[in-house]
């Protein structure tokens, strides 16, 4: 499997409410820092002739417009809770401007969630200006999307199933508190793992913060960054000087050259 040169831009690293979140008046919420004003969690992963974007969150808009996006090959779906899925109407202007349309990538749930979410694009008798978009199921094998190798990585977010993906040496796992025996090999090897720790308080459905940290040490990755991070965890800052080396929250904006 040859990967080529790939930029990795996280869009959004915040959790289902977003950072700051409304109504509240935190320090984290009420915070200046920038890397601590988090929309949904998203990433881009570019090489030099493909472009996809992992999740439409509902922040797909404006984060297409601060990444300056001008064209989009395929979106791969991790699950179709709404903070991963509500932007995927907004991805009709690529559909006009490409003159294609938007190939979504996931699992038959996923694929089922972007159905009930768009359900006008399917219908029989379709309305102008409608998004137009194909569903391409994704099981266990590596697949390729354009010149990018991608292989899925079954994870638990409580009891329902997620998908995360790796590209050569470069895994994103969001919204999961258990990972399979069998699933963990898949991931190791990597350089870089990206994985959600929400909190530092127990959570049903999402890692801790210490159990995203035990899991990078579990699988031997070098270099970890953290995501779909709430107000809860407190401020940017102050979490990145409680961190241990090779290990750091990420922000939105952040870039990743691999």
């Amino acid at each position: 499997m040859t990967t080529p040169p790939l930029t990795i831009t996280f869009l959004g690293t915040g959790t289902s409410t977003g950072v700051p979140m409304v109504g509240c008046s935190c320090s984290v919420c009420l915070s200046h820092d920038r890397n601590d004003k988090r929309l949904r969690s998203s990433i881009l992963v570019q090489s030099p002739t493909t472009t996809i974007v992992v999740d439409t969150t509902p922040d797909f808009r404006y984060q297409m417009l601060r990444a300056n996006v001008q064209e989009l090959d395929a979106v791969l779906i991790t699950h179709s809770h709404k903070d991963h899925v509500g932007g995927i109407d907004d991805t009709r202007p690529f559909q006009f401007f490409n003159n294609r349309p938007t190939e979504v990538y996931g699992s038959k749930m996923s694929l089922e969630g972007i159905r009930n979410e768009i359900p006008y694009a399917f219908q029989e008798l379709k309305y102008p200006g409608i998004p137009k978009v194909t569903l391409h199921e994704v099981g266990e094998e590596l697949f390729y999307i354009g010149d990018i190798p991608i292989e899925p990585i079954h994870v638990w977010h409580h009891k329902m199933p997620v998908m995360g993906f790796r590209f050569g040496n470069f895994t994103y796992i969001t919204d999961a508190n258990r990972i399979d025996e069998a699933e963990k090999e898949k991931v190791k090897g990597s350089e870089i793992i990206v994985l959600n720790a929400l909190r530092k308080e127990a959570h049903i459905s999402h890692f801790t913060l210490q159990e995203a940290v035990d899991l990078v040490h579990e699988l031997k990755i070098p270099q970890a960054y953290f995501t779909h991070i709430s107000h809860q965890l407190g401020l940017h800052q102050q979490i990145m000087s409680e961190l241990p080396a090779a290990v750091a929250l990420a922000y939105d904006g952040l870039k990743l050259y691999i």
